[in-house]
């Protein structure tokens, strides 16, 4: 059994980063790929890095811009800040499971097929 349950809800409570954030998990795409776009983003503000990945011609520019307006929407909307003062504060994406697959090759023999994901977390704060 645990003991001082309510004790210890409060202090992470309390202790919990207020800084708006946004995170997606299991996205079908490799967070080595993902790390190439999110290093474009880190410490710039968010009118800037929306502007940098809508145009930069990557698989991962989509999720990464749509998890930032996630970011900025829960800023405005759940802590009221200003959009125009927000910049990304930190960003990065860790190695999700991998999904494992077999394709047929010659001889019988089968090769596994690695489809890896990537949990992608953005954390803004007020300039």
């Amino acid at each position: 059994m645990a003991t001082r349950q309510r004790e210890k809800a409060a202090f992470r409570r309390e202790n919990a980063d207020k800084r708006p954030h946004a995170t997606a998990r299991f996205v079908r795409i490799s967070s080595r790929k993902v790390k190439i776009v999110i290093d474009l983003i880190r410490g710039k503000s968010v009118n800037d890095a929306e502007a940098i990945l809508m145009y930069t011609p990557k698989a991962a520019a989509e999720p990464v811009l749509k998890l930032l307006r996630s970011a900025a929407a829960n800023a405005e909307n759940n802590l009221g800040l200003s959009r125009d003062d927000l910049y990304v504060a930190e960003v990065f994406a860790n190695q999700g499971p991998t999904l494992r697959r077999y394709m047929p090759r010659a001889r019988g023999r089968a090769d596994r097929i690695r489809k890896r994901t990537s949990h992608i977390t953005i954390i803004l704060d007020q300039k």
